[in-house]
């Protein structure tokens, strides 16, 4: 058995807010030129955990578009009311993942829900966007609701390890959200001294974001809380190993490469600056719906 390398144990940049409710540390591709490197992951933002007080006013982001790309929504803390200009609306609780097909245009608005906004609170996520091939980006725009009782549940080392897939297999069995290119996904909750190896493709690119606590990563590596651990995607490793030092959360992501050129405006994600054009052409004249 043999361990992926690690390239970086990387902290987290100075956060930044997006719109008045999201105080995001982005690790890439601003804060980290490695989007190429983490395909088909192309953005990372991490709101990490914050006390927010209770207010009348809302938090969040307006109405704004996507095409192109998914988003990846996962609450941990707090909680995120969204709606899109297709009628899909919805909570993200904690512990839950909206999985979101922008692809061939949409229009989204995404606040803090109403009764957490007026109460506060503890309040962390995360948002990935997830490219999409180019024959895919003009899919038909689609939701995928999870709750964190819906991932797939596999426990390691008597219980010590919790792996809550969201997307791809493991052991045989598969996390509930489907995706475009092959995708593993997990929410991995580690008790202290809890180990596990998981397996990794050697031609894959993958990521692990330190939600909670301090890990042992490859029995060389520490990695603490709102670091990112960024693995070399050339070596010949099949395993990445974890040993929590004290009670653990990780967000395991790994993919495979698409292996073709970005054009990226905005909220736009296309393959050449041609196609950004003719997406905000399609926006300015409305293609994309009506969202109040």
């Amino acid at each position: 058995m043999t361990y992926k390398k690690i390239e970086r144990v990387l902290p987290p940049v100075d956060p930044n807010w997006v719109g008045n409710g999201f105080r995001v540390h982005n690790f890439f591709p601003s804060g980290y030129r490695i989007s190429k490197e983490m395909s088909p992951f192309y953005l990372m933002d991490y709101n990490s955990k914050i006390d927010l007080k209770g207010t009348d006013e809302p938090r969040g982001v307006g109405v704004h578009p996507h095409k192109g790309f998914e988003t990846v929504t996962i609450a941990y803390h707090g909680s995120i009311a969204h709606e899109d200009s297709y009628g899909n609306k919805g909570i993200i609780g904690p512990g839950g993942v909206q999985w979101m097909t922008a692809g061939a245009g949409i229009l989204h608005k995404e606040f803090h829900e109403k009764s957490f906004q007026k109460s506060g609170g503890p309040f962390q996520m995360v948002q990935l966007w997830v490219n999409l091939p180019s024959k895919d980006k003009n899919a038909p725009p689609a939701y995928q609701d999870i709750k964190h009782e819906d991932k797939t549940l596999i426990e390691k080392d008597d219980g010590k390890v919790k792996i809550h897939l969201i997307s791809g297999q493991m052991d045989d069995k598969k996390g509930p959200a489907s995706t475009f290119t092959r995708i593993d996904l997990w929410d991995i909750e580690l008790l202290k001294g809890g180990e596990v190896k998981l397996p990794v493709r050697k031609d894959s690119n993958t990521g692990l974001l330190l939600v909670e606590g301090s890990v042992e990563v490859n029995e060389e590596r520490e990695a603490d809380q709102d670091h990112f651990v960024f693995f070399n995607s050339k070596g010949n490793g099949n395993n990445i190993g974890l040993k929590a030092i004290n009670d653990a959360r990780v967000l395991y992501m790994d993919g495979d490469p698409i292996d073709e050129p970005i054009a990226q405006y905005g909220p736009f994600l296309m393959n050449t600056m041609e196609e950004i054009q003719e997406a905000m052409m399609e926006f300015r004249q409305g293609k994309y719906g009506h969202l109040e």
